[in-house]
């Protein structure tokens, strides 16, 4: 099994560990995927390490080719991510990635349900992968009934590339399950590149809108591949690219912000914890040029 780079940063504890304490402009997490060399227990370090209010969790693996950490159920590695929990006070935000497919059945997800209600996430990250929208709205909406009493909301991520691909379309089918713990996730990278407008956005169910995603991105790509491969291996850290993230930041008020930076070229150059650092930095500068202190 691969292990992480940080092995104990164990900060001082803290008991109750908010965002006010940490002077953020609101809750920040640190998305899994940002650190993704780290197993989660060292995700959770490395978190708390840098100042972030929050962190995110990947349960399960989006790819063949993904470490699995063995991360539902009574594993080892859930146990040593509670003990990093407990000892630096962190929250956990999210979890991921509940991928629904046209096999999709929602009584399978149970046991991750139960594992993120466990580590105490209160929101879960959804990719849609299923053409047939009326279908996948009806597993959404089984799903959705099957994570309420975990405590969970779930919140689609709509992507260029897959089957939900824009808030628009995603907000249809949110109107059509009409469940209160549904909601809607918006990354920067997938707004852009897939030509949403934030009128968009403001005409969602209310409520829709649970917390979001941060990154910065570069020159617009040529192609789909293109997108596809900014979007999963070179994302900027937010206020150093080209994304207008000041006006979709006010669209996006008042909630909780989960930075996904995956940049391939400084894992090479920059460890987990400084790249966490500068990302958290990054953000906070750009909240404070909007006026939040």
């Amino acid at each position: 099994m691969p292990e992480g780079r940080i092995t104990r940063v164990v900060p001082v504890t803290i008991e109750d560990r908010t965002f006010e304490e940490l002077k953020l402009p609101r809750p920040i997490a640190l998305s899994p995927l940002t650190i993704q060399e780290l197993s989660p227990a060292n995700q959770v370090l490395c978190a708390a390490a840098a100042g972030y209010s929050h962190v995110g969790l990947r349960l399960v693996p989006a790819f063949p080719t993904e470490a699995r950490w063995g991360m539902v159920g009574d594993t080892p590695m859930v146990r040593e991510v509670e003990t990093n929990l407990r000892l630096t006070g962190m929250k956990v935000l999210d979890v991921e990635a509940l991928r629904v497919k046209p096999d999709t059945r929602a009584v399978n997800w149970e046991p991750f349900f139960e594992t993120a209600e466990r580590l105490g996430a209160t929101e879960v990250r959804v990719v849609g992968n299923d053409p047939d929208l009326s279908r996948f709205a009806d597993n959404f909406a089984e799903l959705c009934e099957l994570a309420f009493p975990h405590g969970l909301a779930l919140s689609i991520e709509p992507m260029p590339w897959n089957d939900l691909s824009t808030v628009k379309q995603t907000g249809e089918v949110l109107e059509h399950v009409n469940h209160v713990n549904a909601g809607l996730l918006v990354d920067p990278i997938h707004f852009f590149r897939a030509k949403n407008t934030f009128a968009d956005i403001d005409a969602l169910p209310p409520g829709a809108l649970r917390y979001c995603q941060m990154c910065d991105m570069t020159v617009p790509p040529k192609n789909m591949d293109e997108v596809i491969f900014q979007a999963r291996n070179y994302r900027l850290s937010p206020g150093a690219g080209t994304a207008d993230l000041k006006g979709l930041l006010a669209h996006l008020k008042d909630i909780p912000i989960s930075v996904q930076c995956i940049n391939n070229r400084l894992v090479l150059s920059m460890s987990p914890l400084d790249r966490s650092r500068m990302y958290l930095e990054d953000t906070v500068a750009l909240l404070n040029s909007i006026g939040e202190v």
